[in-house]
């Protein structure tokens, strides 16, 4: 059986599970200056794999990342699957999961303001654990995917990931009193986010667990299959209010419910790593979003430089192609 997780409406069930959740609801004065973990931030995200964030996002921000998604969303005839708009790119993964935008840092300013906002930029950066070692080489972090998800009635997205899978891109480690997240998403709420409206569902604890989770086959995402996280055993179903943001390890096992209401769900989600990382698509920033980037976003965006082969003593040898500039 799943359970509901929301800090903000109160009902029987919510006030049953309130105490498990509420540790981990964050309100965020609007950050001017980079907010850094708290102990017990520290020590609940280690325990379960995620941190909510209240009022992460500012109210003014919070309407011009909506007002650029309807653009997208009023388009006529409507964006589909492989098509572009400029440098953001329309994508499924081939279920019934919604229409995703992927690049969406391409969109304008206010998606380029997320890529380093002081509600998580440092929370992030401690949580991949790079600070102090070679993993900041490139750059701070890099980031590896960011997408829009806009889902709707019907719609949702199989259970993934979990430490069990081994995969080494996502993995969770804590060594020495640090964190070291191969992988941290960053899901921002653009929209109110309760009951019926496909909440991201997570297992807390799933990145630290040996064991693949008995029910992980029947629920998967797969190609052509409409699957969901709903009725899993053990997971909780996270409720938002638009502005909060979820912080996750990758290696969380995840998913969402299945979206009942009308309307869209509207989220965007960035997702972190250590500066040596690689984009999992095969996108990559344009040269136009690079010159309009501050020193540290274009470092998160684009750490992976090249170097000229010159001097050479062989004549003319050319240098590596820069496919941006």
């Amino acid at each position: 059986m799943s359970m509901l997780i929301s800090p903000h409406k109160s009902d029987p069930l919510k006030e049953l599970t309130m105490t498990t959740t509420t540790a981990t609801t964050y309100p965020t004065q609007q950050a001017t200056e980079d907010q850094k973990l708290t102990d017990m931030q520290r020590y609940l995200f280690d325990l379960r794999g995620y941190l909510v964030l209240e009022n992460a996002i500012e109210p003014a921000l919070l309407s011009a990342l909506n007002s650029k998604l309807d653009e997208y969303i009023d388009m006529q005839p409507p964006l589909e699957h492989g098509q572009w708009v400029g440098a953001v790119q329309a994508h499924t993964f081939g279920g019934d999961d919604g229409l995703n935008l992927q690049q969406i840092y391409e969109a304008g300013t206010a998606f380029q303001q997320l890529i380093d906002h002081p509600s998580w930029y440092a929370r992030v950066l401690e949580l991949i654990g790079s600070e102090h070692n070679f993993d900041n080489h490139h750059g701070p972090m890099f980031i590896d995917e960011n997408f829009a998800s806009l889902r709707g009635s019907g719609q949702a997205i199989g259970m993934h990931s979990g430490k069990a899978e081994g995969s080494t891109r996502i993995q969770y480690r804590f060594e020495n009193g640090a964190f070291h997240c191969a992988q941290v998403n960053v899901l921002m709420a653009l929209t109110d986010i309760g009951p019926g409206d496909g909440g991201t569902m997570l297992i807390p604890g799933s990145h630290k667990s040996n064991l693949r989770h008995p029910q992980q086959d029947t629920h998967a995402i797969a190609q052509g299959k409409n699957t969901s996280v709903d009725g899993v055993e053990g997971a909780i179903e996270v409720h938002m209010n638009a502005g909060d943001v979820l912080v996750f390890c990758d290696a969380t096992c995840h998913g969402s419910a299945r979206r009942i209401n009308e309307g869209l769900r509207r989220v965007v989600v960035y997702r972190y790593g250590p500066s040596w990382g690689f984009f999992r698509h095969p996108y990559r920033p344009s040269a136009d979003l690079l010159s309009q980037l501050s020193e540290r976003q274009r470092k998160i965006v684009w750490p992976h430089g090249t170097i000229d082969r010159t001097p050479n003593r062989i004549p003319d040898y050319p240098s590596p192609e820069r496919d941006i500039v």
